[in-house]
Parts: structure tokens; sequence; C-alpha cells
């Protein structure tokens, strides 16, 4: 099994309408990618300034699923609209 984590700093400009925008984006894909096997969207409430705006958790069977994740359409229609709005990205991809 596979696991992907983003964290996603926005833009201040519009920056609530663009977390709930890329978040209706990112929710979608699943019904899109077959290689997706479960994605999880969180919007951070705390305001720390420790805390990075959103969170996606998604998992894949393979590293190869990953790979056709990344290079889909419907994934590259979103990573466009996300580097519009966001400042900062970090990933962790993992075997667990």
């Amino acid at each position: 099994m596979i696991v992907h984590i983003v964290v996603f700093d926005f833009k201040e400009e519009d920056k609530y309408e663009n977390i709930l925008k890329v978040k209706e984006m990112l929710e979608a894909l699943p019904s899109k990618i077959d290689e997706l096997l479960e994605m999880e969207i969180g919007v951070d409430f705390s305001r720390s300034e420790r805390a990075c705006d959103m969170s996606l958790y998604s998992t894949f069977k393979t590293q190869e699923d990953l790979k056709v994740y990344a290079t889909h359409p419907a994934h590259l229609e979103v990573l466009a609209i996300i580097r519009e709005v966001v400042e900062k990205t970090r990933v962790v991809d993992y075997e667990k």
C-alpha cells in the first residue's frame, strides 16, 4: 500500500474561496481515477502559526498506480488550479 500525503499553504488572495474550490475538485478525483483507492481532504481550523491550510491523504496499491494518478488528466486539471492559488506544498510518499 502506498500513502501519498500533501499539505498546502494557500495564497492570501481569495484564500477561503480557493480552499473550497480545490477541496471540491480533489474530492471528485476518486470517481475519475480507478487507481486512487482512498482520499481524505482536511481543512485546518486551528489557524496556528505552525499549521498548513489543507491536507490531502490518499492511498494506492502500488507506486505505479501513484504515477498513473500523478499524470492522469483529471489530476493535472486540479494541479493547474493548485499552482495558481497555492503558495507552498509539502509532500510525503511512503509504503505502508
